[in-house]
């Protein structure tokens, strides 16, 4: 009765902020009460239902995850340091140690990581509901936007105004990239050998080119080694020892395994059975209805191939995707694929929704006997579905496996290492981000086994330059929130453009 009562309570305080008590589950610092004293609470108001035992109800966390996911823009590194403000400094839901140990197995994970981490800890927090809340509402907002431009590109091409708006996206975004590279870097690299792992992973990808899950597979091993042979260097936060246990006490979630967090065979079967069939049934369905030929079947085949080997997030498999698209089955002409991207990485969401509008553009140039325009609509939400849908089968299979064992000393230095490698790749990231939005040209160099791009200095774009500075100093010296910073670039962007001085 308890309990039936609190979610009566919780649901009218969503409506009713005034109703009395609420208050009273935080103390002033707004850290968790003890159970005890939120039931005590609670209960002499009249409610019956005690909150979770971190004490963060189903609908704050709702109300969170949106926030999450309408800042989500600047691809893994900038989602990855939104949630880490939102979820880890912000509202403790989460220890620094907890939050790197999931990052770094969504790391080794297919598909994209943010998405996957957002999963991961809506699921800690509130079992499949909260997964699905945060995975899913992670993504909506690039479904809605991309959508939205996929219509505008098939039926009108290029629209100045909007390519506008994205000139200015890009340099905030450039700024929110450098900003996640000093916060996860200054977070995880807490000796030299993390330090030194983050510079060759760096050189690694940068110059060497290597395949990004060889370099994570490499960093793995390299901290898996140190950590067995009982060296303390690769840890991530705080590492574990009795800082662990303060780091613990500032998160809502605490440093225990949640009971729903508990690997049992019984479970892993059902995660597979539910996700398997909402991942590959629709497919299924497709190909026996209307044919292995017909383009919603190749659709939805080639991006359920896509899922299970895209390692290393969306930048590791755009030249295979694009390849495909263009040469195989002729989806997509030449440098339409830049488009997609443009819009991906200006818009929120992770970047391998540019395979929305690959399924956009594929059904809206085959429809069949469906008009083009509701078939391309169909054919990019069904590229979304069955990229996305198999990350709730990754993180439902994994995730108690991992959970269970946070306090292996070998495994955890394993993900140390991992932690410090994507600390390199983000930077990469920011490079190759920096290198195409301020300069209009590189040149690719190839030396002593080395490649790497080099930018035409001639090239720079100087408003691009000025807008991109300016974001950083936004940034990094006034601390300006993420959504202000878009907004004034994205505002900057189309009032350069009417000025005449941008031409996107």
């Amino acid at each position: 009765m308890l309990e039936h009562g609190l979610v009566m309570y919780d649901a009218l305080y969503t409506w009713c902020p005034q109703l009395p008590g609420r208050e009273a589950q935080l103390d002033a610092r707004g850290s968790l009460k003890t159970r005890k004293s939120i039931e005590t609470d609670l209960t002499a108001n009249g409610a019956t239902r005690p909150l979770p035992p971190h004490g963060v109800s189903f609908g704050e966390a709702l109300r969170v995850w949106l926030r999450v996911a309408a800042l989500s823009f600047g691809g893994p590194a900038g989602q990855i340091a939104v949630m880490h403000r939102i979820i880890v400094d912000e509202k403790h839901w989460v220890g620094e140690p907890r939050f790197l140990h999931a990052l770094s197995y969504c790391m080794l994970l297919p598909g994209p990581e943010a998405q996957q981490l957002a999963t991961y800890i809506g699921w800690l927090m509130h079992r499949w509901p909260g997964a699905i809340v945060a995975g899913g509402l992670f993504v909506v907002p690039g479904i809605i936007a991309i959508m939205a431009l996929s219509l505008i590109h098939a039926a009108f091409g290029q629209v100045p105004i909007v390519a506008a708006s994205f000139f200015g996206l890009k340099a905030a975004v450039l700024a929110i990239v450098l900003h996640a590279v000093y916060r996860v870097g200054s977070r995880a690299l807490k000796s030299g050998a993390m330090i030194a792992l983050a510079a060759l992973a760096f050189v690694a990808i940068f110059l060497g080119h290597l395949p990004f899950p060889l370099i994570v597979l490499m960093a793995g091993m390299i901290g898996f080694v140190g950590a067995r042979a009982g060296s303390a260097v690769f840890v991530v936060g705080d590492g574990h020892g009795p800082s662990r246990v303060d780091a613990a006490g500032e998160s809502r979630l605490g440093d225990d395994l949640p009971e729903h967090a508990r690997l049992t065979v019984g479970r892993a079967l059902r995660v597979s059975a539910i996700w398997l069939v909402l991942w590959l049934g629709p497919v299924v369905a497709i190909v026996m209805t209307l044919g292995a030929s017909h383009t919603f079947a190749e659709i939805g085949g080639f991006f359920s191939k896509m899922a299970i080997v895209t390692f290393g997030g969306a930048y590791a498999v755009l030249a295979y995707m694009a390849q495909q698209a263009v040469e195989t089955y002729g989806w997509l002409r030449p440098g339409e694929m830049l488009d997609g991207l443009g819009m991906a990485e200006t818009t929120p969401g992770p970047l391998i929704m540019v395979v929305q509008f690959v399924g956009f553009m594929a059904a809206y140039r085959d429809p069949g006997s469906l008009p083009p325009l509701l078939a391309g609509t169909l054919g990019g939400l069904l590229a979304t579905w069955t990229t996305f849908v198999p990350c709730f089968l990754w993180i439902g299979l994994g995730a108690p496996f991992i959970e269970r064992l946070r306090d292996n000393k070998p495994l955890s230095g394993a993900l140390a290492g991992i932690t410090a490698a994507v600390v390199g790749v983000i930077l990469n990231l920011a490079i190759w981000f920096a290198l195409h939005t301020i300069f209009r040209e590189t040149i690719h160099v190839r030396d002593f086994g080395l490649a790497f791009d080099m930018p035409v200095l001639a090239s720079v774009n100087p408003w691009a330059f000025v807008l991109s500075l300016a974001a950083m100093v936004a940034i990094f010296r006034f601390k300006t929130g993420t959504i202000h910073t878009l907004a004034a670039c994205s505002t900057a962007g189309i009032v350069l453009h009417l000025a005449g001085f941008v031409t996107p």
